[in-house]
């Protein structure tokens, strides 16, 4: 545990070893970097200007040449050992040498070192009377999965661009580094494709939304509205890029898709007018199967899209598809018949085949919910895995297939606090019980989805993800053996004094404890709109 001699940082490393004595960072410490790690350079002197006023040297060089206090950013031979994005940090009086066989590990090592020094090195101005030091040590440290996520809904309430920068900061600090981007849902579809101009002229807005919980009735009346233009997009993932984050496209389909069917009613089995949804739930309106020109407008979408985001991954989504209009509808009908399917599930599977084996084509691979996974889902999906038929999970991974774990019990932060407090987020294992060992290298790893029915600001997106999104960036990145809720705690302290300096509205940790009255009724928290957070 690393809560000692000041020491807080999340995740815990795998290795770190204490020495005595203190790095006292000056205005004389120079910056040295191997000439590949010159915008990790820039990146750490920007990081310390605001809150020390030290405009610090950069030098490139293969060779650290100072004899005065340095900080040296260097790539070494250590692939075996620490991996892609593992890293190793030395601590005496006079440098600091940050070492990795990859930048994404340099990367990662910065970010540690932020979390070496005092939390006020996040204020945005200058500080007066604080001692920037660092104590001496040596520190190894690499992730335990590849796959560390937060998934933000924008097809709900759209945010901007300032709120999703904003969060990339905050996933780079906590060493995450995949950004799933819920893009398109029943209430608004969120990214411009040039070849249908209507999906943001028309399904970019709703006429109102519902509030008060999932059985509520009641509108609020105030029109929403907003869009992504490829522009912006584009500015975001190099954002992401520059933090080492991948951000992963989701557009969901066939279901969720009332947006593009007010925008296109003929993509329906009904082909009757629609308006964006605006209440919650499942729709019973989805992409009709049987109709080709619905085939012609998901490559369109996609081909856009895959040009767009440099990604190899985009998630299709494939949850929750009611499939009465199918049942009901001659095309859908007459596809079934032709392809010599059974029923309608079997028309899922066939949409998910040949949807999937598009992108295959084009060496994109795809994600879907777990709800697709059929003896005859014939494309091997990278399966996110939320809810229920955890035997069906077992046999893709049994048949080689790979899984993000996504337990809604657990990770999903829209729930409220006494239905998953925090440390139940803390607890959550990854890895299912009674998965075999040889298989536990294809759960890729786990992701945290902030799913925003009733999240309509920023400040109320904050509440709900932290600190809940911290305890899962530990859970993601610290060896199973080596978490410690109660070091996690006092880390947390410190932690949080940090997001108190970027200016990020935190639930309390009154907030986030286990309540034993309202555990009785946490399950009808699931219908509620949560109070809290504003």
């Amino acid at each position: 545990m690393s809560n000692i001699q000041n020491i807080n940082i999340i995740p815990e490393p795998v290795l770190l070893n204490i020495s005595s004595g203190n790095f006292i960072l000056t205005e004389g410490t120079i910056i040295y970097s191997d000439p590949e790690l010159c915008n990790l350079s820039e990146s750490l002197k920007n990081l310390l200007l605001p809150a020390t006023g030290f405009n610090l040297n950069l030098k490139e060089t293969k060779e650290k040449t100072s004899i005065g206090k340095a900080i040296s950013l260097k790539l070494t031979d250590s692939k075996k050992e620490l991996g892609f994005e593992g890293y190793a940090i030395e601590v005496s009086s006079k440098n600091i040498d940050i070492t990795a066989p990859y930048p994404a590990g340099i990367f990662y090592g910065i970010q540690t070192l932020r979390q070496l020094l005092p939390p006020e090195i996040d204020n945005n101005v200058k500080l007066e009377g604080i001692k920037w030091q660092i104590p001496c040590l040596k520190l190894k440290d690499f992730p335990r999965f590849s796959w560390r996520g937060y998934m933000l809904d924008e097809a709900r309430y759209f945010h901007g661009k300032g709120t999703v920068k904003k969060l990339l900061d905050i996933m780079a600090l906590l060493k995450l580094n995949k950004f799933h981007w819920h893009l398109t849902d029943d209430q608004g579809w969120r990214i411009e494709i040039k070849k249908y101009p209507k999906l943001i002229e028309i399904g970019s807005k709703r006429e109102e939304t519902q509030v008060g919980g999932f059985l509520s009735k009641k509108r609020d009346g105030i029109p929403h509205a907003g869009f992504y233009s490829q522009e912006d997009i584009k500015e975001i993932i190099e954002y992401a890029a520059d933090r080492f984050i991948e951000i992963i496209p989701e557009i969901d389909l066939p279901g969720h898709t009332r947006a593009a069917l007010a925008s296109y009613p003929n993509l329906s089995c009904k082909g009757y007018p629609f308006r964006v949804s605006t209440h919650w739930g499942i729709h019973k309106d989805i992409l009709c199967v049987g109709k080709e020109q619905v085939f012609e407008f998901i490559q369109n979408v996609l081909k856009e899209i895959i040009e767009i985001f440099p990604s190899k991954i985009v998630h299709i989504g494939g949850d929750e598809v009611l499939k009465g209009r199918w049942k009901e509808c001659s095309d859908c009908q007459k596809r079934l018949e032709k392809e010599g399917l059974s029923d309608e599930k079997d028309l899922q599977t066939y949409f998910i085949n040949r949807v999937s084996a598009y992108l295959k084509s084009l060496n994109i691979n795809v994600i879907c919910w777990n709800d697709v996974l059929d003896k005859n889902l014939e494309v091997n999906v990278i399966c996110q895995y939320w809810i229920r038929h955890m035997t069906n999970i077992f046999k893709h991974i049994e048949n080689g297939g790979h899984v993000i774990m996504t337990n809604y019990k657990y990770t999903y932060l829209d729930h409220s606090y006494s239905f998953t407090p925090l440390k139940m987020a803390y607890k959550f294992e990854p890895i299912p019980k009674n998965l075999e060992e040889k298989y536990h290298k294809q759960v890729l790893g786990l992701e945290a989805p902030m799913w925003c029915e009733f999240v309509p600001n920023l400040q109320r997106l904050e509440w709900q993800t932290f600190p809940r999104l911290i305890a899962f960036a530990e859970t993601g990145w610290t060896p199973k053996n080596m978490k410690d809720y109660s070091s996690f705690q006092i880390r947390l302290k410190n932690f949080l004094r940090r997001l108190g300096f970027i200016g990020v509205n935190y639930a309390n940790l009154r907030e986030v404890k286990p309540n034993i009255f309202k555990g009785l009724f946490k399950v009808f928290t699931l219908v509620r709109e949560q109070k809290g957070g504003i």
